[in-house]
């Protein structure tokens, strides 16, 4: 039987509609809802419609210059224990900590104690086999993720057998082949910030967490920012929890920072502002790093931005995740909202 073009066209028609219907199946709907809702008027609103979103609690900082900063809270800071949510708790903020070991090394390398264009090999001769170009591989290079070096939390047995100390986290990147030559790509791996990490501490001959505390938290008077949770009251600590997991994750001791919204907000400021620098050290900063960052950690997620345009920071953590569903990009949306909440406002008051 002879197929006109006619019937071939309604045949095509057919397939592209029954594609079209089982697509729709794959459509991650409550992205799409969060992202078309109305604007609500206030960051009170937004943090609200959040949680119904399936956030268990949501702390939010935004501080615009010559104003008072605000604080923002929705949900439940221990659900167990049904006590709600506050913005002065505590949070593990995951990778931000990374600013602030780039600003550890900035002083360290204008002080002369650290070199940018040493290299790992030199730094860590005993790693020289395990790590390859470890020869070719600078300080530069990991601070700016130009390395390389395998993530650690790429290797597959990670999730399955997750480590029990620094070394068997170190081990996770050990004796596996480069991701790449260094410099001739961008590759975000920890494993940069873990060595780094131990190459503070070595050079100083003390916890890098003194050093930290000594030039950057005590200069710019934050008192709620900590190295480890040894260091805190683990009742201020926010509960972390991940989607189908019946478990409190604020006991893990990831070895990362924790601090308040308001705290992380303060040094986002001073970092872009440059009061965080001495004299000649922004220079050295701003040829290395970010001025803002995320992180994500096993119930836990935030997010630190400076908005230039309205010169105003937004902090946003939220405590729960899954690394498998869409909690990451629900958070991104939430916060652009909350952001242009603000811009909204900004914007009414110069009218």
């Amino acid at each position: 039987m002879k197929v006109t073009k006619k019937q071939t066209k309604q045949l095509l028609r057919m397939v592209l509609l029954v594609g079209t219907i089982i697509s729709m199946f794959y459509v991650p709907w409550i992205l799409v809802r969060a992202w078309i809702a109305p604007l609500p008027n206030t960051v009170q609103e937004q943090l609200n419609a959040g949680i119904k979103y399936g956030f268990d609690g949501m702390i939010v900082y935004v501080h615009q210059a010559g104003m008072s900063p605000e604080f923002y809270a929705a949900g439940w800071h221990d659900r167990k224990n049904k006590i709600p949510a506050y913005p002065q708790a505590l949070f593990k903020i995951a990778s931000i900590t990374k600013l602030y070991f780039a600003v550890a090394t900035t002083k360290l390398v204008k002080e002369g104690r650290l070199s940018l264009d040493k290299t790992l090999a030199h730094y860590f001769p005993e790693l020289a086999g395990r790590i390859e170009n470890s020869d070719k591989i600078t300080l530069r290079m990991m601070v700016q993720h130009r390395s390389g070096i395998p993530n650690f939390v790429d290797h597959p047995d990670y999730w399955i057998k997750p480590p029990n100390s620094r070394q068997e986290t170190l081990d996770y990147a050990l004796d596996l082949p480069a991701n790449f030559k260094p410099d001739e790509d961008y590759g975000y791996s920890n494993t940069n910030y873990m060595l780094i990490e131990d190459l503070i501490d070595k050079t100083l001959g003390y916890p890098h967490q003194q050093y930290i505390r000594e030039k950057i938290l005590i200069p710019l008077g934050l008192k709620h920012t900590f190295g480890s949770l040894e260091e805190v009251n683990i009742n201020d600590v926010m509960s972390g929890y991940y989607v189908g997991i019946d478990k409190d994750f604020k006991t893990e001791n990831t070895g990362l920072m924790l601090a308040t919204a308001g705290d992380v907000g303060k040094f986002l400021r001073a970092l872009n502002n440059g009061s965080v620098f001495n004299e000649g050290e922004q220079e050295i900063y701003s040829s290395i790093y970010v001025y803002e960052h995320t992180g994500l950690l096993l119930g836990y997620q935030s997010i630190a931005k400076y908005h230039k345009d309205i010169d105003t920071v937004v902090i946003q953590f939220n405590n729960t995740t899954n690394f498998d569903g869409y909690d990451w990009n629900l958070a991104e949306i939430i916060y652009n909202r909350i952001v242009k909440i603000v811009r909204k406002k900004n914007k009414s008051k110069t009218i």
